[in-house]
C-alpha cells in the first residue's frame, strides 16, 4: 500500500471472547482516523462478523488458531486486513443466504458487504491460510 500508516496490528486465538478486546481496539483506532460514530460502529461489526465467521467456518470453533488483523490508513480509507491459518477458502464458495430465509445466522456475508465499501479475499498468503480485506472510505 502506498502512503499508508499502519494503526495497529493484534494477533490473538480463535475463541470468540476475544472479539471484545479486538472491538475495544478497533473503535479506537476508528477513533485516530477520524471516522464518525456511525462509520466507527460499521466497521466494527463487519469486522466482528468476519473474525466470527473465521472462528466458526475456518477453525470450527477450535481455541488453538491463530486471527491477525492490521488496520491502516491510507488516502481516502481504513483499510482491514485479516489473516487466519485455517484451510484456505474458495472466495467462490463464499455467499449469504438468502435474505427472504429467516432464522438466526448465515447474514455476516451480506452484513460485511452493505457495510464496507470494499471487501474480498486476498492472494493467499505464503504458509497457507486466507488474507481477507475490508475498505471502509472516508474524508481527507
Amino acid at each position: 500500500m502506498q502512503d499508508s500508516e499502519e494503526l495497529v496490528f493484534l494477533s490473538f486465538s480463535s475463541r470468540p471472547s476475544r472479539l471484545k478486546l479486538l472491538r475495544c481496539v478497533l473503535r479506537d483506532a476508528a477513533d485516530m482516523a477520524g471516522l464518525d460514530g456511525d462509520t466507527t460502529d460499521a466497521v466494527v461489526l463487519a469486522v466482528n462478523e468476519a473474525c466470527m465467521n473465521i472462528i466458526q467456518h475456518g477453525y470450527d470453533m477450535q481455541p488453538d488458531g491463530r486471527i491477525e488483523v492490521r488496520v491502516s490508513r491510507e488516502p481516502g480509507a481504513l483499510v482491514l486486513q485479516l489473516r487466519d491459518y485455517a484451510q484456505r477458502v474458495d472466495p467462490g464458495t463464499v455467499r449469504s443466504r438468502a435474505l427472504d430465509d429467516i432464522r438466526p445466522g448465515g447474514l455476516g456475508v451480506h452484513l460485511i458487504a452493505s457495510l464496507m465499501d470494499e471487501s474480498g479475499f486476498l492472494e493467499s498468503p505464503s504458509g497457507g491460510g486466507n488474507l481477507f480485506q475490508m475498505k471502509k472510505f472516508i474524508a481527507g
